[in-house]
């Protein structure tokens, strides 16, 4: 069996080999690579500001390992009564989606890689990006209607482009990537999400899944709350699966057709700086124990650092070291 071959499989709910290793969508010796359109994705790298199809500006964020994020202070609609006025629909007129995806899929050995296509449908974040968390979280709050109706016209632009995109990709998993939650809890109600974003989640993942593709979200925090509803709308897996979330209880309910990527903690002792190999693989050893048994879950685990900072690099050597070690025959040993 290959790893593509075995990750489909876990994917399904099936019975794997071995964990598979989750890798966010690249890097090296990954099975999966994300892919999306070129218009939807503000140049990656470097230090300088960019802007994404909507106008918004995004600076490289330090403490984030250089990630990008909305400017601060920088937000360009302050009434959503007015987002109209402000908020246009891109021209994408003179975009060539086939080509783009052309130079994309000649990079990807399709017979050993899953594509993963980014659906950009993060219309709860495309909220907050456009007016800053307090008025965007506000405007949900006192004035639904017209983020309802702020959130369909950008839908409605997104589903031109995937509708297109998907065709031209054809990949083998979709991918929801939308940060709804706090570590704590929902950034929003349940029945909040499902009057004002679902149904918008739904429409996209939908246009992968009538397509043979599975499908994936991506959701940091507490965020278990929403799982009934991706269910719903037909995604399989899961992750970072962060360990604020009743993570045992979510595999006790849900079985294998919820698939778990992650369930890695990262914090207290594994965070100091004077922690040991042995406590490093020891902690991996554990969660591949806790969660591996009967499929359903993908191992992933990693120690994020300031742009610039290497200090974590061991650590996470060690972290790969202890999956091979342990991950790729668990299911042979148990």
């Amino acid at each position: 069996m290959t790893e593509k071959e075995n990750y489909l499989l876990t994917l399904r709910g099936g019975q794997p080999e071995w964990v598979p290793r989750f890798s966010f969508g690249g890097g090296p010796g990954a099975v999966t690579s994300m892919v999306a359109p070129h218009v939807l994705r503000p140049k990656f790298g470097g230090t300088e500001p960019t802007k994404d199809v909507w106008g918004v500006t995004y600076v490289p964020v330090e403490e984030a390992g250089g990630g990008r994020l909305p400017e601060p202070g920088n937000f360009i609609l302050k009434d959503v009564s007015q987002w109209r006025d402000v908020i246009k629909r891109p021209d994408i007129s003179g975009i060539d989606f086939e080509a783009d995806a052309k130079e994309d899929l000649e990079k990807i050995d399709r017979d050993k890689t899953l594509v993963v296509y980014d659906l950009n449908a993060n219309f709860f974040q495309l909220v907050v990006s456009f007016m800053g968390f307090s008025e965007g979280l506000c405007a949900m709050l006192e004035e639904p209607e017209e983020v309802r109706a702020l959130i369909e016209f950008a839908s409605d632009f997104l589903a031109e482009v995937n509708e297109r995109c998907i065709k031209l990709y054809k990949p083998d998993i979709v991918s929801l990537i939308d940060d709804t939650a706090t570590w704590k809890s929902p950034f929003i109600s349940v029945e909040l999400y499902r009057d004002l974003i679902k149904p918008h989640h739904a429409r996209h993942v939908k246009m992968g899944v009538d397509t043979g593709a599975l499908a994936d979200v991506h959701n940091c925090g507490r965020c278990e709350d929403f799982i009934d509803d991706w269910l719903d709308m037909g995604i399989s897996a899961w992750n970072p699966a962060q360990v604020s979330n009743d993570l045992v209880g979510i595999k006790k309910k849900y079985g294998n057709k919820l698939i778990l990527c992650g369930c890695w903690d990262s914090q207290g002792r594994l965070n100091n700086p004077d922690v040991t190999e042995a406590e490093i693989k020891q902690a991996v050893y554990k969660t591949i124990d806790t969660f591996a048994p009967g499929g359903g879950y993908m191992f992933a685990g990693n120690f994020l650092s300031r742009l610039g900072d290497h200090s974590n690099d061991l650590k996470n050597q060690w972290i790969g070291e202890a999956y091979e070690e342990y991950g790729r025959d668990f299911y042979k040993k148990h």
